[in-house]
């Protein structure tokens, strides 16, 4: 660690909160959602948590993260949620990638695509109930149907699955909610009657996961839910638990008087005289630039704000009259377990939701991963020992 600031993930609160998830719907399968890097979280090592955990399935945005789960030895069912023509669609009928498909126009390149690869495509045909966004509406729905079944007849696809996806179920009461439902079983019922006869059916985003049974049906997809992140008004449940943590370190202390105004545009002007610690993150790092003033860390015990302006890759804690240290930790926000913020504290300080806080996150400071997961997969016998609710002793 080169004391700069590090992301920490934790590979067994994935494992668990898939099996809680598991148990929370009972028979209805689970998809893994480990798009966009899985939330910044790290897609294969992710990904592998989550099968562990007991997670049938796997969803990715694009095939080319499907064949790079694929190359990394994943061979659980993996379903690419958005249709997109002109990608890589030969290849990822090769490696049984499953594909999804929301116009005829994109059901006819697949089953070409299939021809070429010398095996049928196996598809998930996208229903739009409501959302307004990738699938087919109703009046074009009987239209898609009709172009896969011709396919399948061909040999050149194998219907799969049929789904769609929720615009509010994070707003409990919301019309639109049976109102999708509805719609959803309705596509669900042309389709079969035309004579499809999916295996899966799905619907369930992770707010329907955790509230609305009625959304359940043949199987769930959770993507913030597998990370212990929900939409839901007041975050997630308390069984679910957050996976990442971002630390880093104090590298300056500084005495000032009152009345010194700090950072960029002075918007912090200290109130008497202070310690103020300089902390090597900024929005380069992940660190939204609205989190001035707004967003706390955990330092020395307890929680303080951001003081002033976040710069691109820096900015300033006031400590008042209490002491700082040059190397004390930094913790940006966790699972909460020692008073720290969690990403849920995060996104209703600047009022966003936790997937963006984590995502903005992801990658941009080094990454490692601890918990009994790890150790299993890695080899690294030791290396990722944790105590439940601590975290790896700091390296600095």
């Amino acid at each position: 660690m080169d004391g700069h600031a590090e992301t920490l993930i934790d590979l067994d609160a994935i494992k668990g909160n898939v099996t809680a998830l598991r148990e929370h719907v009972g028979a209805a399968a689970v998809m893994a959602v480990v798009k966009s890097d899985a939330y910044g979280h790290g897609m294969v090592p992710a990904a592998r948590a989550a099968l562990a955990g007991g997670a049938s399935w796997i969803g990715v945005i694009t095939v080319p993260e499907a064949l790079t789960l694929r190359r990394a030895g994943v061979s659980a069912p993996v379903l690419c949620l958005m249709g997109v023509p002109g990608t890589a669609h030969e290849e990822a009928v090769r490696q049984r990638v499953d594909l999804s498909a929301g116009t005829v126009s994109l059901v006819r390149e697949i089953a070409l695509a299939a021809r070429l690869a010398g095996r049928p495509a196996r598809l998930h045909l996208k229903a739009d109930t409501g959302m307004s966004r990738g699938g087919a509406t109703a009046r074009d729905w009987p239209g898609l149907v009709d172009a896969a079944l011709a396919a399948e007849a061909a040999g050149d696809v194998e219907i799969i699955g049929v789904w769609s996806h929720m615009a509010c179920a994070d707003m409990p009461g919301h019309p639109s909610i049976d109102a999708q439902v509805a719609a959803f079983r309705d596509a669900v019922a042309l389709a079969e009657k035309a004579g499809a006869k999916p295996e899966l059916r799905h619907l369930a985003n992770t707010p329907a996961t955790l509230t609305l049974p009625q959304a359940w049906f043949d199987m769930v997809r959770t993507g913030g839910g597998v990370f212990g992140l929900s939409t839901l008004p007041g975050g997630p449940p308390d069984w679910l638990r957050p996976a990442m943590t971002v630390r880093t370190w104090l590298i300056q202390v500084k005495q000032v008087a009152a009345g010194a105004g700090v950072s960029y545009g002075h918007r912090y002007i200290t109130p008497g005289p202070a310690t103020l610690g300089l902390v090597p993150v900024g929005y380069a790092e992940g660190v939204p630039r609205g989190a001035s003033g707004l967003a706390e860390v955990h330092v020395r015990g307890r929680r303080r704000p951001i003081s002033g302006t976040v710069c691109m890759n820096q900015f300033v804690v006031d400590f008042g009259e209490e002491a700082a240290e040059v190397g004390d930790e930094v913790v940006l926000f966790g699972p909460g377990d020692a008073g720290e913020p969690t990403p849920q504290d995060w996104a209703d300080a600047l009022g966003t939701i936790s997937y963006e806080i984590v995502t903005s996150f992801g990658g941009r400071t080094p990454r490692s991963y601890f918990g009994v997961a790890y150790e299993r997969d890695s080899g690294h016998a030791g290396a990722g020992t944790r105590v439940p609710g601590r975290l790896p002793a700091s390296p600095a």
